[in-house]
């Protein structure tokens, strides 16, 4: 089948790279020209590990194009993806300006039936809006489906050809025998398509980020009251993980939980909700818990230090929101530095992965380090906001030797207390016990 994709940033570009593999012809939109010839040259804009191999691999089979012209994309395809931004407005809302400008240029540009794809991650009723766009340009007959993607940053290869259901937002039998098509290969090895309405499709998205959003949040808590009462979270986090009802995933407690999904989502639902006469309580105490959670090791970094940290250097590991991924969109490292910053600390940072993006934003108002043990040199302490795997099994040793002063404050629990323990580190954890 022949498929447009509008729009090629994380999602977008994921989305038509998944479709190319499943042997479509995928011609990817963006208005970035400059972005388009950068594609075409087959280098991959984003960071996401196994994106590269497919990507290369189907533009060398010819089922993978870039253009910035969606009149010849639209003419060649039978299905359009809108695969474009909704950002967070001021009041949280999602912005769907991106989406209905596409749509309306569709408008102008159909010849025949098409089938127009909601990918981006849009409230309640976007498609009646996409439906009311099209239609108000074109008296020929089309379709508009609600599909959204459930894609883990840094899994997105894994997850894109593995994905454990398709959910498919449609009542026009037409359009859902045409999605089914796309993804009969998932159904052939038993992944369901789970059709629905669209307006619950639009729903089920936020539902599921925003309820993942809550357990991550939960789980910090518990870790908060565990230092209050002396029990240990990574007990706790086993002895409820084990139970089938709740399972062990997202039970692991941290700094908080930031990057494009569960922030933008959780503020859209809440602000959805209200535009309804509708408080989500629970989601409001979420966003509220995980702001004060992405920088609750600050304070303890002030006490550590006597409640001066004018001049103090901290090193810095890991700056993307999470391991195996560049992406640092309301990561807590930048929450960390902006306030370590304001107290006078100096940073030096490692993150060979998202460090440019950083830069694009902080400039040189902190350091970077070339690699981990670098960023260590005469440090007072080590502050560790990214789970990536190189920091799990570190030279403690060679780390003593480097700093100046023996401490780290650990966001993300990497390292087991016996460790850290035997080697004669002050370790401040998340939920555990604090070794002096």
């Amino acid at each position: 089948m022949n498929i447009t994709i509008v729009g090629t940033g994380y999602v977008g570009l994921v989305t038509g790279t998944t479709l190319a593999e499943l042997g479509n012809t995928v011609y990817c939109v963006d208005i970035d020209a400059q972005k388009v010839e950068t594609m075409k040259k087959g280098i991959v804009p984003i960071y996401e590990p196994g994106l590269e191999e497919m990507f290369l691999r189907n533009i060398q089979a010819q089922r993978l194009f870039f253009t910035t012209e969606l009149k010849d994309a639209l003419e060649k395809s039978e299905v359009i993806y809108l695969a474009l931004p909704t950002p967070p407005g001021e009041d949280g809302s999602a912005d769907l300006s991106y989406v209905l400008s596409v749509a309306d240029q569709i408008g102008t540009l159909l010849t025949e039936y098409k089938v127009i794809v909601n990918k981006s991650t849009v409230p309640v009723g976007t498609a009646d809006l996409v439906r009311q766009a099209i239609s108000e340009k074109t008296p020929l007959e089309f379709d508009v489906v609600s599909n959204p993607e459930f894609l883990r940053e840094g899994f997105a290869v894994e997850d894109s050809m593995n994905p454990a259901r398709v959910i498919v937002g449609s009542e026009s039998e037409r359009a859902k025998e045409i999605m089914g098509k796309i993804y009969q290969p998932f159904t052939n090895i038993g992944i369901p398509i789970i059709f629905m309405d669209e307006k619950s499709s639009e729903l089920t998205k936020y539902a599921a980020n925003s309820f993942l959003a809550v357990k991550i949040t939960f789980m910090n808590e518990i870790a908060n009251y565990c230092e209050k009462v002396g029990a240990d979270v990574d007990k706790v986090r086993l002895g409820m993980g084990s139970d089938d009802r709740i399972g062990h995933r997202f039970l692991f407690p941290g700094i908080g939980y930031g990057g494009s999904c569960f922030p933008k989502d959780v503020k859209a639902l809440i602000r959805s909700g209200k535009q309804e006469d509708f408080d989500f309580q629970i989601l409001e105490a979420t966003e509220n818990v995980n702001q004060a959670q992405k920088i609750i090791l600050v304070s303890e970094i002030e006490k550590y230090f006597g409640g001066n940290l004018q001049g103090k250097k901290i090193a810095l590991w890991g700056l993307a929101f999470k391991a195996n991924t560049d992406d640092v969109r309301e990561a807590s490292s930048l929450d960390n530095i902006k306030i370590l910053l304001e107290k006078g600390a100096k940073i030096t940072a490692y993150d060979s992965i998202a460090e440019e993006n950083v830069k694009r934003i902080l400039g040189d108002k902190i350091s970077y380090a070339s690699e981990m043990y670098a960023a260590l040199e005469d440090a007072d302490c080590l502050l560790i906001a990214t789970e990536w795997s190189e920091f799990k099994n570190p030279n403690f040793q060679l780390m003593a030797k480097k700093m100046k002063n023996k401490a780290i404050f650990d966001g993300r629990n990497m390292f087991p207390l016996e460790q850290v323990e035997e080697s004669g580190f002050y370790y401040k954890s998340i939920g555990r016990k604090t070794i002096a």
